[in-house]
């Protein structure tokens, strides 16, 4: 049986680095970045973000389906409400951003036009839990017990801005107004990455927020995996757009993933609480599960 062909935007970086053990057997891929791999030797150096797409377009053709990782380069973002909002608010942030973070939904807007051009089955791709961080000061302040994709997205930073504007597109193009339907699905990805107390301080509030967002590799392969291959994945209004908050099964997790695991099979095997269960032993010092 022929693999399936899978294009990987933003091939160079960590999602992808994350993917590609579980990808590489499974698929035949296309990798596309403009920054060298530390981690693939058949990157195609492609920018995404210029307007012309007939440059690039061969590499979408007969394709099954896109992963979209590729962002804008900014500082990155290691967390978000906890810190901003219940310790110290951080100066303005430049309006200059808005330029940055409007590359990001040109180049969303791109890959999307040209899967709906090229017949693609499907996209999958790499919004991010900023979508919605707005909220997160209300529940950390014991306001909210969870956050759902159903959560109506609101940020108040330009980066978390440029992921709910890739939902409404994403959504825009699965409703097939545009032409032909592109089925997508919006990844809210959390932290994925080692959670250590070091990089936290005296900050036991964020250092349980990102306890509670924390996505193992092989979660992440797993939600990817069935992101792409569930056969159906339409919405209760029959069209097929998703949104998934990507997180393990944390203890303290306040992401929810019910639609996750009844859409698609979602079936995280770790927990936080477990992964590091010997410094959160020697650090976590104050009760609740994320205050």
């Amino acid at each position: 049986m022929a693999k399936r062909r899978v294009l990987i935007t933003g091939a160079s970086g960590e999602i992808t680095r994350q993917l590609l053990p579980t990808f590489r057997d499974r698929y035949d891929l296309v990798l596309l970045d403009t920054r060298p791999s530390e981690h693939a030797n058949d990157v195609i150096d492609v920018d995404v973000s210029d307007p012309d797409v007939d440059k690039y377009r061969e590499h979408f053709r007969g394709v099954d389906a896109i992963v979209h990782n590729v962002r804008s380069t900014k500082p990155g973002v290691k967390t978000s409400a906890p810190r901003q909002w219940l310790k110290s608010r951080p100066g303005p942030e430049p309006v200059e951003g808005y330029f940055v973070e409007r590359t990001s939904v040109d180049m969303a807007f791109n890959v999307l036009r040209l899967a709906m051009e090229e017949n693609v089955r499907r996209v999958v791709i790499t919004s991010s839990n900023h979508a919605a961080d707005w909220y997160e000061t209300k529940l950390h302040n014991g306001q909210l017990d969870t956050i759902g994709p159903e959560t109506y997205p609101l940020s108040d930073n330009f980066y978390g801005w440029a992921k709910a504007t890739y939902e409404h597109l994403g959504f825009m193009f699965a409703t097939g107004r545009l032409g032909s339907v592109v089925e997508n699905v919006q990844v809210r990805v959390g932290a994925p990455r080692p959670i250590r107390a070091a990089d936290f301080g005296d900050d036991q509030v964020s250092y349980k927020r990102d306890l509670g967002g924390y996505i193992s590799e092989r979660d992440m392969r797993q939600l990817y995996t069935k992101a792409i291959e569930a056969e159906d994945i339409r919405n209760e209004d029959g069209v097929p757009f998703q949104i998934f908050y990507g997180v393990s099964n944390n203890t303290r997790g306040f992401w929810s993933i019910a639609n996750a695991r009844k859409v698609i099979g979602y079936a995280p095997e770790d927990d936080s609480e477990v992964e590091f269960a010997e410094e959160i032993g020697r650090n976590i010092t104050t009760n609740g599960r994320t205050m």
